[in-house]
């Protein structure tokens, strides 16, 4: 089965997205399962893992129904209040009603503070998450990968992934440090990386595939094919191009590995990654 591991749904309103600026009108509109699923099935994939675009707990709960309206998605990656105990535990009591509750997230790149990560209540946060089984995707810019090294290192038995390769610099072709922050980070077997979310950190109108290259080279070799999974972060991907070709940029770096591989990096690393149910 292949999983698009990264994609977001939403019924926009200015108050709540104000993450979507004026440069980025097309997103301004609700994207809902209907309008994913047959971009979905027209490029191959069978399910897909939802993931948080707001820090609500409002915005869980409505992914989750979601999830039982829909059965193409496979898992939900919401917000919870990794920041206080009782309210942590009180939400993830809940939503882990829902055996589609896979992972939490937290937009840590847009924290004011670069070292946000390593304030003692949000250590204590990441520290429940194991209790419930869950995963911790790792939204980030390069500049806090040292930072999401150290929090690695602390928990050995916590599931995370990076998302969206850390946004390197990909307009501008800069690679360092960014590169040797990532390798180093990959040498942790809790970390897995998503292969999504390039595009929006290209050039919108201009990108052609080998601008991907470089960075998809550092983190095949990095993590290995068993720790990498596309995602294509519909609807945002929609600004550097459409979901096929968008999806595309991985399908066409990957032809080298063998077809088993494909297989991997396209679903059953997310699945195993995430414990989805692919039945």
């Amino acid at each position: 089965m292949r999983i698009d591991a990264h994609q977001h749904f939403w019924s926009y309103n200015k108050e709540e997205y104000g993450w979507i600026g004026d440069h980025m009108d097309l997103l301004k509109h609700d994207f809902l399962p209907p309008d994913l699923l047959p971009e979905l099935v027209n490029a191959g994939f069978d399910g897909s893992v939802a993931v948080q675009a707001r820090q609500t707990a409002e915005e869980t709960k409505w992914l989750l129904k979601l999830s039982e309206q829909f059965d193409f998605i496979k898992g939900v990656v919401g917000w919870a209040d990794l920041r206080s105990e009782d309210n942590l535990r009180r939400q993830l009591d809940e939503f882990c009603k829902s055996e589609k509750f896979v992972g939490v997230r937290h937009v840590v790149h847009d924290e004011p503070e670069d070292n946000f990560m390593l304030r003692d209540e949000f250590l204590k946060g990441i520290s429940i998450l194991k209790d419930y089984n869950l995963t911790y995707d790792l939204l980030l810019f390069p500049k806090h990968l040292p930072v999401a090294q150290v929090v690695v290192e602390m928990f050995p038995d916590q599931k995370f992934v990076i998302d969206h390769i850390s946004k390197p610099l990909i307009r501008s072709h800069i690679l360092d440090p960014w590169q040797e922050d990532i390798k180093a980070i990959a040498e942790f077997r809790n970390v897995y990386c998503k292969l999504s979310g390039m595009v929006t950190e290209a050039d919108w109108q201009k990108w052609n595939q080998e601008d991907f290259r470089p960075y998809l080279d550092v983190v095949s070799n990095a993590f290995g094919t068993d720790r990498i999974m596309a995602g294509s972060d519909w609807p945002v991907c929609l600004l550097g191009g459409s979901y096929h070709d968008v999806t595309g940029i991985v399908k066409d770096y990957i032809r080298k590995f063998p077809e088993e591989i494909h297989e991997e990096i396209l679903g059953l690393n997310c699945a195993d990654f995430y414990g989805l149910s692919l039945t």
